[in-house]
């Protein structure tokens, strides 16, 4: 794919004919791109588990990231940017797949992304996943570059530890974050664009999703233990949601609770049960 002069990577993962209606697009966060839902380890894999689930299960990197094309300005793939890539990449889905909607599942900065793209093409849209979703702004930060700088620990930055500073065991399995951050380097190299930052690090009244202009059956899903969530916008979510939708806590998980140990199962397990709703 090609928009704006740039090359999109986009990809497709299934276990042989996918059933009608079974498109799935899964959009990553502000920092790494899509390789992220498809460490081949165990059977952590969101994107192998969804394809044994009969789902054709497509992967966009936004200008900038993993094997998109390169910008020259990492602030210009920001959240309005990022959306119109997903608009490309819906269209070729469509195209491909002969379907009129697709799921859409957005991780983090992907929930951002993910929303205002519904808001804007509810037509594209059958049902929506927000996993660990950005409701609201992080507080004003000065000073951004147009390029983050990538290392090892901010990959790993996620990860839940125990008080020593040490990665929890019980949580997540040592190779497993090797594998992830490692992925990260091979696929993001020493750069990820910066354009999200404008719109995340606001004000923290700042709502970033509009949750009531969403009309497609939506799954809030989340961990208890993520400290990007806004617990407030959260006990409004449910009511501002259409009828279909669910909003659920697992409790123990983080930002990253797909790779976490106890809980990457039931997570899951969660979601193709509201797909399959």
């Amino acid at each position: 794919m090609e928009r704006n002069g740039i090359s999109l990577h986009l990809d497709c993962v299934s276990a042989g004919v996918p059933e009608p209606g079974r498109q799935i697009l899964l959009l990553h966060g502000s920092s790494y791109s899509s390789h992220e839902f498809d460490i081949d380890y165990q059977d952590y894999s969101l994107v192998r588990f969804l394809a044994r689930q009969g789902y054709a299960v497509w992967r966009l990197d936004i200008a900038g990231y993993g094997k998109s094309g390169q910008v020259e300005d990492g602030f210009m793939p920001d959240t309005a940017y990022a959306v119109e890539d997903i608009c490309a990449a819906a269209d070729e889905i469509r195209r491909n797949s002969g379907q009129e909607q697709i799921d859409i599942l957005g991780w983090s900065w992907g929930t951002m992304t993910a929303g205002i793209f519904t808001v804007d093409h509810p037509e594209y849209v059958r049902k929506l996943v927000l996993y660990a979703p950005i409701l609201s702004g992080l507080g004003e930060q000065e000073g951004k570059e147009p390029f983050s700088h990538n290392t090892w620990e901010g990959a790993a930055e996620d990860f839940q530890k125990q008080e020593d500073g040490a990665f929890d065991p019980e949580i997540t399995d040592s190779i497993l974050i090797e594998l992830f951050c490692s992925s990260c380097w091979h696929y993001d190299g020493d750069s990820s664009p910066n354009g999200w930052s404008r719109d995340v690090f606001v004000d923290n009244n700042t709502r970033l999703i509009d949750l009531e202009r969403i009309n497609v059956p939506t799954l809030v899903i989340y961990g208890s233990k993520d400290p990007y969530m806004n617990h407030k916008l959260l006990n409004e979510a449910f009511e501002l949601l259409p009828e279909g939708s669910r909003v659920q806590e697992i409790e123990g998980g983080s930002h990253i609770l797909m790779y976490e140990k106890p809980y990457y199962r039931d997570f899951q397990e969660r979601v193709v049960s509201f797909l399959n709703q």
